[in-house]
């Protein structure tokens, strides 16, 4: 019988970088495994500030927007999303700057798109923002909040 193979997908983000000094890198572009395998997805990143770094990983498969997996901040734990606890991990080592993520058991389910962020990322805006809807005769239509 032939392996059901898994393919992975890397891709890197750093946004609101300052002054390009901030990025990340995810070498190898691609990852072929089969199922029930461990893959290690590396992820390297060079920051302009020495402590209190948030590296995070994202998964994105098929049209569907990326879904948070987890979070690691230097010195600290992070946090990681309820659906990915059993089979992923992560640890951010800021002495050689890196933060691979290991997924264990992998399933067909894992074949996406992986992108590493280095902070702040899409959790940067907490502010509520508000929009009126106007009619063409200036009534307002809806308050949205």
């Amino acid at each position: 019988m032939t392996p059901l193979f898994i393919s992975v997908l890397l891709a890197a983000m750093c946004l609101e970088c300052r002054a390009q000094k901030d990025n990340v890198l995810q070498a190898k572009g691609e990852e072929t495994a089969a199922a029930g395998d461990t893959v290690t997805l590396h992820c390297l990143y060079n920051s302009s500030i020495s402590s209190g770094n948030s590296l995070f990983w994202y998964k994105q498969d098929g049209n569907n927007s990326p879904k948070f997996i987890l979070s690691r901040v230097s010195g600290d734990d992070g946090n990681t999303a309820a659906e990915f606890k059993e089979r992923f991990s992560s640890t951010l080592d800021s002495s050689i700057r890196s933060a691979p993520l290991k997924i264990q058991k992998l399933q067909l389910s894992d074949s996406a798109v992986y992108y590493c962020a280095l902070q702040p990322t899409v959790t940067g805006n907490t502010k509520t923002l508000y929009k009126n809807l106007w009619s063409k005769d200036n009534r307002i239509l809806h308050n949205i909040h």
